[in-house]
C-alpha cells in the first residue's frame, strides 16, 4: 500500500540530490502538459539511471523489486493484458495467484492502470517495481516479435529439441548436425533468422550475443545506443553461435581464439551482409554482428543528409584532381557511410577508384578494394605501395594509423593521386597537428591537405512523437549560451513511443565540420601552431565547427539540445 503521495516522494528525490529542484519543478509541468509519467521522463531524458530511480522508489514506498529478464510469463498472462494498455502505461504482468494479479510498473502512483486491470480481468493488483527498461524489453519480447523467439524456443526444448543440453557441452558433431539439419525449418535456424530480421526492422547497426554463467541475452544497437531485445537460459546459446560460425565459413572447432567473417543472406527483397567478430570470454564465446546495408551508400553527397554548407564545399573539394582530404570522428561516426558515398559519386568508367581497407564493409561494385591481412604482412602500407603501381586515380586508406602509413598517403597526394582517409582525433583542426605528431614534414602536409572533415551522428528526434519543450537553465549554461539564441525556436524532444522503441529519437543526422586549407592555414600548419590557433583561424574564415552545425539541427527542430551537447565540445 502507498503511504506517501507523489509530491512526497518527489520533494525527497530533491532533498536527497536525485535531481535539483528546479529541473525537478521544469519536468513536472512538462508531465503535466505532456500527460506523461514524470518517473518514465526522468529516465527517458537521460537525468537519471532507470536503477537509481527504481532503487529509491523501493527504499522510500516499502515495495519490491522484480528482475523480469529471470521469469518465465505464461502466454495466458500477456493475452489477459492487451498490447495496447502495456505499451500506453508502460507496465507488465509478472504473475496471477488466485484473484490477485501482480503488475511491474516503473511508476506506483499509476492508479488509473490499476482500476484499467481489475476492470478487465476482475483481478485485485498488486505493484511491484522494475527499472523502466526492462519492462520496454519485455513488451518488445513477450507482445511483439520476440514472442515468435519463445515459439521456436519452446519446440527446441521439448524432449528430443536440440536445447536439451543437460549443461553439458555436445560434441561438435552434433552441434553442426543441429545448426545445419532440416534447412530453413531448423529450429536454430529460425531462431537465428528471428534475430536478424528483428534487428533490421528495428533500424539496428550492430546484434551483440552475450552469454554469462546461467543465461544469454541478446542487444541491438539501435541510433547508437545499445537496447536489450532477448534474455534466456544458456542452454541454447552453443548451438545459436555455431549456426553463426557455419554461415560466417568460420571454424567451429575454435573455441580459443577471435574469429572474424563475414555472410551475406536474404531478408525480404534484400541482400544484407554481415560482419561477423567471435571473442572468447568468460563464460564462452560472445558474438557480435555488424549489419552493412548497402544501401546505406548514396548515390550523391545531396543525400548524405549534411546542411547545404558542407556539402558545397565536399562537391568543391572532390574537384581538385589530387590531393589529400581526410575525415575524423570516433568509431561509430559515419566516417565510412560519407566516404562510400563519395566514392560512388565519383565512381565513373574513366576513373580508377582502388582501396585498402580494414575491412571492407561495403562492397562497391565498379571500384577494386583490397582488404588488410596484417598477419601475412599485407599492411596498409604495403598495400598502399602496391596500389600505387596500378595506376590509380583515386584512392581510399582505410585509416592512417602510423608513420608509414601516413608518409605514402602524402607523398601519393602530391603525385597525381587523390586520396582520401580517416584519422581518429577531436575536430578538425587535429588532424593538421596529427600529422606533424606522426612524424610528417609540415611542408607535406600543407601542401598535400585539400581539406579535412570532422563529423558526428546525432539522433533525431522521433517524428510520431515530438512535442515542445522548454529548455533547461542549466543546458543553456553548458553552452554558453542564453534565452536571446532561442528567439523564435521552438525545441522538440520526444515523448517516447513504440516506433521509437520509447526512447524519443528515431534515426540519426550527421553534424560536420570542414577545414578548408587556406593559404593561412598552411601558413599555420608550416609554422607548427597549435591545433587551437588553426580551428580559431578556421572559424574566422567562416568554417562551421561541429556546435554551430549541430545547433543548426536543433533549430530546425531535428534534434535535442541534449544530443547537440552529447556529441559536440562547445568552448
Amino acid at each position: 500500500m502507498i503511504h506517501q503521495t507523489k509530491d512526497d516522494i518527489l520533494n525527497k528525490m530533491a532533498q536527497k540530490g536525485i535531481m535539483d529542484e528546479k529541473s525537478l519543478k521544469d519536468l513536472v509541468v512538462t508531465a503535466r502538459k505532456d500527460k506523461k509519467s514524470i518517473f518514465h521522463m526522468i529516465v527517458e531524458k537521460n537525468i537519471k539511471n532507470d536503477q537509481i530511480v527504481t532503487e529509491f522508489l523501493s527504499t522510500e514506498m516499502n515495495l519490491p523489486i522484480v528482475n523480469i529478464p529471470a521469469l518465465r510469463i505464461p502466454q495466458q498472462l500477456t493475452k489477459a493484458i492487451p498490447k495496447k494498455l502495456v505499451e500506453e502505461h508502460q507496465c507488465f504482468p509478472i504473475s496471477r495467484i488466485g484473484n490477485v494479479m501482480a503488475i511491474a510498473v516503473a511508476d506506483p502512483f499509476n492508479l488509473i492502470l490499476r482500476d484499467n486491470i481489475k476492470e478487465i480481468t476482475g483481478c485485485q493488483v498488486c505493484y511491484t517495481l522494475s527499472p523502466l527498461r526492462k519492462i520496454q524489453a519485455a513488451i518488445d519480447r513477450y507482445y511483439g516479435e520476440s514472442a515468435n523467439l519463445d515459439k521456436v524456443i519452446d519446440n527446441m526444448e521439448q524432449p528430443g529439441g536440440i536445447a536439451a543440453e543437460g549443461g553439458n557441452d555436445k560434441k561438435v558433431s552434433d552441434l553442426v548436425a543441429e545448426a545445419v539439419r532440416g534447412g530453413e525449418d531448423a529450429p536454430v535456424i529460425k531462431m537465428v533468422k528471428i534475430f536478424l530480421e528483428q534487428a533490421i526492422r528495428m533500424r539496428a547497426s550492430d546484434i551483440h550475443f552475450e552469454p554469462y554463467e546461467n543465461n544469454f541475452r541478446v542487444r541491438y544497437r539501435i541510433d547508437g545506443v545499445a537496447k536489450e531485445a532477448y534474455a534466456h537460459s544458456r542452454e541454447l546459446y552453443n548451438s545459436l553461435v555455431t549456426r553463426i560460425k557455419i554461415m560466417s565459413d568460420l571454424d567451429i572447432t575454435e573455441k580459443r581464439l577471435p574469429q572474424d567473417g563475414r555472410f551475406r543472406t536474404k531478408l525480404g527483397n534484400r541482400e544484407i551482409d554481415f560482419r561477423v567478430s567471435i571473442l572468447p570470454i568468460y563464460h564462452g564465446e560472445k558474438v557480435v554482428l555488424r549489419i552493412l546495408d548497402r544501401s546505406g551508400v548514396k548515390s550523391g553527397l545531396n543525400n548524405l543528409g549534411f546542411t547545404d554548407k558542407p556539402t558545397q564545399i565536399f562537391a568543391k573539394c572532390i574537384q581538385q584532381p589530387y590531393g589529400m582530404i581526410l575525415v575524423t570522428g570516433p568509431t561509430g561516426s559515419g566516417k565510412s557511410t560519407t566516404l562510400y558515398t563519395i566514392l560512388n559519386s565519383m565512381n565513373t568508367p574513366e576513373r580508377n577508384i582502388m582501396t585498402i581497407e580494414d575491412p571492407v564493409e561495403y562492397q562497391l561494385e565498379g571500384i577494386t578494394q583490397t582488404q588488410v591481412h596484417s598477419e601475412i604482412g599485407l599492411t596498409f602500407a604495403s598495400g598502399l605501395r602496391t596500389l600505387l603501381r596500378q595506376s590509380p586515380d583515386i584512392i581510399l586508406v582505410g585509416e592512417i594509423r602510423d608513420q608509414e602509413t601516413a608518409d605514402i598517403a602524402v607523398k601519393a597526394a602530391l603525385t597525381g593521386h587523390l586520396v582520401f582517409s580517416t584519422l581518429h582525433t577531436n575536430n578538425a583542426a587535429g588532424a593538421m597537428t596529427r600529422l606533424v605528431d606522426m612524424g610528417i614534414e609540415p611542408f607535406l602536409i600543407a601542401s598535400s591537405v585539400i581539406c579535412v572533415a570532422a563529423q558526428r551522428l546525432v539522433r533525431k528526434v522521433c517524428p510520431h512523437c515530438k512535442s515542445p519543450v522548454k529548455i533547461a537553465e542549466e543546458v543553456l549554461e553548458r553552452c554558453h549560451l542564453s534565452n536571446k539564441h532561442l528567439e523564435g525556436v521552438v525545441a522538440y524532444h520526444g515523448k517516447g513511443c513504440p516506433q521509437c522503441n520509447h526512447t524519443g529519437y528515431f534515426g540519426r543526422l550527421g553534424t560536420i565540420e570542414i577545414l578548408q586549407a587556406s593559404q593561412k592555414i598552411r601558413d599555420m600548419v608550416l609554422a607548427r601552431r597549435s591545433s587551437d590557433d588553426i580551428m580559431t583561424q578556421g572559424v574566422k574564415e567562416g568554417m562551421e565547427s561541429l556546435f554551430e552545425n549541430a545547433f543548426g539541427l536543433f533549430k530546425q527542430g531535428l534534434t535535442t539540445m541534449e544530443e547537440v551537447l552529447r556529441v559536440t565540445t562547445h568552448e
